[in-house]
């Protein structure tokens, strides 16, 4: 599983990055993480707010940080 985190720096993209990264190391799944920071490639996904989560080249969610039970339901139904 390939899964980007979308975002500039701001307190909630690095919320949203910690966040990913203690659910997938809670569920186990064998993911690739990635921060992506430059504006143009997070533009690319064509998202207008961050933080952004992209699940193997598919945007599941932009503009907010989701709840624990919120991420983990979306890394179970994308893995």
């Amino acid at each position: 599983m390939e899964i980007k985190i979308l975002g500039t720096g701001c307190p909630n993209c690095i919320a949203l990055e910690k966040s990913v990264r203690n659910t997938v190391a809670e569920l186990d799944i064998d993911a690739n993480i990635e921060k992506v920071e430059d504006i143009v490639q997070i533009m690319s996904y064509g998202i207008m707010r961050t933080p952004g989560i992209v699940i193997d080249g598919k945007v599941v969610l932009s503009g907010r940080v989701p709840s624990a039970s919120e991420l983990k339901e979306l890394l179970e139904k994308n893995k």
